[in-house]
């Protein structure tokens, strides 16, 4: 998988990050909307972003809301309504705002096929031995993104970033 050593993730695009130095680059806590404020913002996006200048919007829950479901309910929510949410977002704001996702757990959670580069979700208990194809529902497995973000030359990655769902 690509590296991305860039901030356009901040200003462009959607992101999941886990790293706490990735978070505190584009948002206060404050500013952060939960999952279910995302979906009410979604039915009248607001004309300036919470952080980073306006250029982003951070949301936090999607780890807690995949874990209440069972994997078959989760994956027929992430490819219907989170990602006409996605959807939605980007036509707003013409691709020229960030939506990131917050997973403080997330680099134990998503997980990539080294030989596919195919992006999966792992579920929690009781569904442990259970994957949701989270790549292909959201993205539908396009190669040339998602891009592994990287801070620095040489460090782990702290998220993944892609430029535009379709």
């Amino acid at each position: 998988m690509k590296q991305l050593l860039d901030s356009v993730w901040q200003r462009r695009g959607v992101s999941w990050i886990w790293e706490n130095d990735a978070f505190s680059s584009v948002a206060k806590a404050s500013e952060v909307f939960s999952l279910r404020e995302l979906v009410r913002a979604s039915r009248s996006w607001p004309d300036d972003l919470p952080s980073n200048g306006s250029n982003t919007l951070v949301v936090a829950g999607l780890d807690a809301c995949l874990d209440l479901m069972t994997p078959t309910d989760a994956e027929a929510w992430l490819g219907s309504e989170l990602k006409a949410t996605v959807l939605s977002f980007q036509d707003f704001y013409s691709g020229e705002a960030a939506l990131v996702f917050w997973l403080p757990t997330g680099h134990r959670r998503l997980g990539v096929s080294p030989a596919t580069e195919a992006v999966h979700w792992r579920c929690s208990a009781p569904y442990s031995d259970e994957q949701i194809e989270f790549g292909r529902l959201l993205w539908g497995e396009a190669r040339e993104y998602p891009q592994e973000i990287v801070l620095t030359q040489g460090s782990k990655p702290a998220g993944l970033f892609h430029l535009r769902i379709t």
